[in-house]
C-alpha cells in the first residue's frame, strides 16, 4: 500500500491505521515531517516526475491513497508515474467539488450530481501558482477527478470528503467557535446560513482505508450522519462548554468559517449500499470540541 502525502493530520492517522491492519506501507512525501514507525519512508516531491519515478524506483502496490493531488496537472503526473505500479488509486478529494452546484435550501448532494465527463480539464492554467491553486481548489480538485477518471489506466476512487474536525487540526476552523463562544465573543454568520456536512478526523481515516482494500470504483461521499448549519453547530458547541452562543449577521468582520450560503451537505447512501456507515456526528463532536480547547 502506498499513501502520497499524510505528513499531518488524518493522514498520518490514515498510514497508522493502515498499518495497524496489517498492511505493507509505503508513504511517500518531502520528508518535512517522519513517517510514522514500521513503515517505508521515500523522500520526493510529488510534483517532480523524475524524482517521484527514481524514489519509487521498480515499486509496485496493490493500491495507491493520493492524500496531496489538488490540480490536474498532478493528477496527469500520477496518471503515467503509476501506470505500471498500481490497479487502484484512491484520490482523497473534498465537498469543495459541490460548490458551485449548492443552493439554499438543500438538497443534499449526492455523487450524481457532478457529471465528470463534462467536466473541462485544463492543463494550462496557473495551478504551479499556490495563490492561484488555493484560490480554485474546488475545481482544481475537479479537474483531478475528471483527468484521472478520463484518462488513468488504473481503477479511480474519488473520496469526497467532508469538513474534517477532531484530533490535531490545523486548519483552526472549530477552534474559531469554541474560542469564540466560550469567550462570549460573537460569531459571524449569514443571515440565513445553510447545513454543511462534517466528518471525525478518524472516521475519514478507516473510511479511506476501507476504500483503498474494497473493489469499488467511482466518486464516493465520505461524512457522519447528521448534517449542520452553522448556528446549530454553535449550539451544539455551546452545550459542550456551558456557554450560550452569541450569533451576529456578518457586517463588519469576516464571515465564520462553516458559515454558508447554499448547501454544503452531501447524501452518503452510496457509501452505505457499498457497506460503510458512518456514525451520527453526536458520537463524536464533544471529544473534537475538547480537543478544539486544548
Amino acid at each position: 500500500m502506498c499513501v502520497i502525502g499524510g505528513s499531518r493530520y488524518f493522514g498520518r492517522r490514515l498510514i497508522e491505521d493502515l498499518r495497524d491492519a496489517g498492511a505493507t506501507v509505503t508513504v511517500v512525501n518531502r520528508g518535512s515531517t517522519p513517517a510514522p514507525r514500521g513503515v517505508t519512508h521515500l523522500r520526493a516531491d510529488r510534483d517532480d516526475e523524475a524524482a517521484l519515478r527514481a524514489a519509487l524506483g521498480d515499486r509496485r502496490f496493490d493500491a495507491v491513497v493520493d492524500q496531496v493531488c489538488y490540480t490536474p496537472v498532478q493528477a496527469a503526473l500520477a496518471a503515467r508515474v503509476f501506470a505500471d505500479r498500481t490497479p487502484r488509486y484512491v484520490l482523497t478529494s473534498t465537498v469543495e467539488v459541490y460548490a458551485h452546484l449548492g443552493r439554499a435550501g438543500g438538497p443534499a448532494l449526492g455523487e450524481e450530481a457532478l457529471d465528470l465527463s463534462a467536466e473541462p480539464v485544463d492543463l494550462e492554467l496557473p495551478w504551479a501558482d499556490p495563490a492561484f491553486q488555493a484560490g480554485h481548489y474546488g475545481q482544481g480538485k475537479r479537474q483531478a477527478e475528471a483527468l484521472l477518471t478520463g484518462q488513468a489506466p488504473f481503477d479511480v476512487v474519488a473520496v469526497r470528503t467532508a469538513h474534517v474536525l477532531g484530533g490535531t487540526d490545523f486548519t483552526g476552523r472549530l477552534a474559531h467557535y469554541v474560542e469564540r463562544i466560550g469567550r462570549g465573543l460573537p460569531v459571524a454568520v449569514h443571515p440565513a446560513p445553510q447545513s454543511a456536512s462534517f466528518v471525525h478526523q478518524a472516521e475519514i481515516a478507516r473510511f479511506l482505508a476501507w476504500a483503498a482494500t474494497s473493489e469499488f470504483t467511482g466518486p464516493v461521499n465520505a461524512a457522519s450522519h447528521g448534517a449542520l448549519d452553522v448556528r446549530e453547530l454553535c449550539a451544539a458547541i455551546g452545550r459542550e462548554l456551558g456557554a450560550e452562543p452569541v450569533l451576529t449577521v456578518g457586517a463588519d468582520e469576516p464571515l465564520s468559517p462553516f458559515s454558508f450560503d447554499r448547501c454544503y451537505a452531501m447524501d452518503t447512501g452510496r457509501a452505505a449500499r457499498l457497506g460503510f456507515r458512518f456514525a451520527p456526528i453526536t458520537d463524536w463532536l464533544p471529544q473534537a470540541v475538547e480537543e478544539a480547547r486544548r
